[in-house]
């Protein structure tokens, strides 16, 4: 019943934050993501992240999809080099000669996805060819030649102007493309090929036999520029799906790391805002709503119940305790501070303060929390608790008993000492 009170009283007190108006949500969300970045490493430019989590995630399709976002992360600059882009962007992947003389952009281009190998494969070592002259030995190479060749004269009557290998394409297969101005990369990694898939509208193919119209891709505009020291490939305009990849500079790489699971942690927060947007006020002020709601109603009830109640309530009180502890505050006169404004009826919206050590309204402050998340973790914690309450067996260390066995009667095994636990009908 206690969980049942708490959560009708969540429902009660949850807030809609999704806006009067676009630019109002859009302020809203910009503001959550700040706070979600207030605790972490580039906290001195969450005003600058904070906008960029939020175009990045408004420019999703309505599924919200995280896929369809890429962190990518180049050594050099500053925070604020970092930069946004409406579309597919990856490094610019391995490349022989003769890439450089392909062209780096393109207006509505074709493109095919493969996972075909575009280059002449040695044989295996234990591979054994038996000829009897120089003739069948040239025509086995030409064998070899004129495979990869039919290969690239089918991908050139597709009309694809970028050519997108999950293995590698080749030297030759390189200078082919360049000679014919179309441009390539091979050993695209796995994640970005499955993002330009989704974005352009192209389907991976596993042979150049078929390449109809239907399994191409396009987009507005395609690109190869120089970020920092690194060359970068930019889809953007897709037609099919809308995605955005999130280009980080930093300096080292592991602060380089840390940024990506701040904005991490940040497009999380700002997706969760959006599916469902509803927020409790946080910083342990609705646990404490909670607590004093429930010993209200304890006084109004007999028997056990009136204890589980109480209880209950105590338990709540454990987050914004702990958030004291962990801020370095005296717990106690927090606490007792915040059970006296929540008494007075209005204060429902205040908690912990660990930037002085006091309370402050944290719907003010904007430490918000989803509601949904809220009555996730509670119903989740109740279960736990009358699983726990449930258990009327003895519980027993089958290993330690073993080990206690083979200890003899020369002294106490390695289990000995160790008591069963016991539960409320424990023998």
């Amino acid at each position: 019943r206690a969980e049942q009170l708490v959560t009708a009283r969540i429902r009660e007190l949850a807030v809609d934050i999704q806006g009067t108006s676009p630019d109002d949500r859009r302020q809203l969300l910009v503001k959550i993501a700040a706070t979600s970045l207030n605790s972490k490493l580039i906290a001195h430019q969450r005003a600058f992240f904070s906008k960029m989590v939020v175009d990045a995630v408004l420019h999703l399709d309505d599924d919200l999809s995280l896929e369809m976002i890429g962190v990518k992360k180049v050594a050099g600059g500053s925070l604020t080099d970092s930069e946004l882009v409406h579309g597919v962007a990856f490094a610019k992947t391995f490349s022989y000669a003769g890439f450089e003389q392909q062209p780096k952009k393109f207006d509505n281009p074709k493109i095919v996805l493969l996972n075909v190998e575009l280059e002449l494969k040695s044989e295996k070592s234990n591979a054994e060819v038996r000829v009897s002259s120089t003739s069948e030995y040239q025509a086995i190479i030409d064998a070899e030649w004129n495979i990869i060749y039919e290969k690239l004269d089918k991908i050139v009557e597709s009309g694809a102007k970028v050519v997108l290998s999950k293995l590698a394409i080749g030297d030759l297969a390189t200078q082919y493309f360049a000679d014919r101005d179309i441009f390539c990369a091979g050993r695209v990694e796995e994640l970005d090929m499955n993002r330009v898939a989704k974005a352009v509208g192209a389907s991976m193919q596993t042979t150049v036999s078929s390449l109809t119209p239907d399994v191409l891709g396009t987009c507005q505009f395609f690109e190869e520029k120089a970020v920092g020291n690194t060359r970068f490939n930019f889809f953007s305009g897709c037609p099919l799906a809308k995605t955005s990849t999130i280009i980080c500079r930093g300096g080292a790489q592991q602060f380089l790391a840390e940024t990506e699971r701040s904005l991490h942690d940040a497009i999380m927060v700002v997706r969760r805002a959006i599916k469902h947007p509803t927020a409790v006020p946080g910083a342990g002020a609705i646990e404490m709503e909670l607590s004093r709601y429930l010993r209200k109603l304890a006084l109004e009830v007999h028997g056990k119940e009136q204890l589980i109640l109480s209880a209950y309530a105590r338990a709540l009180e454990v987050i914004p305790r702990t958030l004291c502890d962990n801020a370095g505050f005296d717990s106690t006169d927090v606490m007792n501070k915040l059970r006296a404004r929540h008494a007075q009826g209005d204060g429902q919206q205040f908690g912990v303060d660990i930037d002085t050590g006091g309370i402050c309204n944290a719907w003010d402050a904007f430490i918000w929390e989803p509601a949904l998340v809220k009555l996730n973790a509670l119903a989740s914690a109740t279960e736990a608790a009358c699983l726990i309450l449930s258990v009327d067996e003895t519980v027993k260390n089958p290993r330690s008993e073993q080990e206690r066995l083979q200890g003899g009667g020369g002294g106490m095994g390695a289990g000995a000492s160790m008591k069963p636990m016991q539960g409320r009908g424990g023998r």
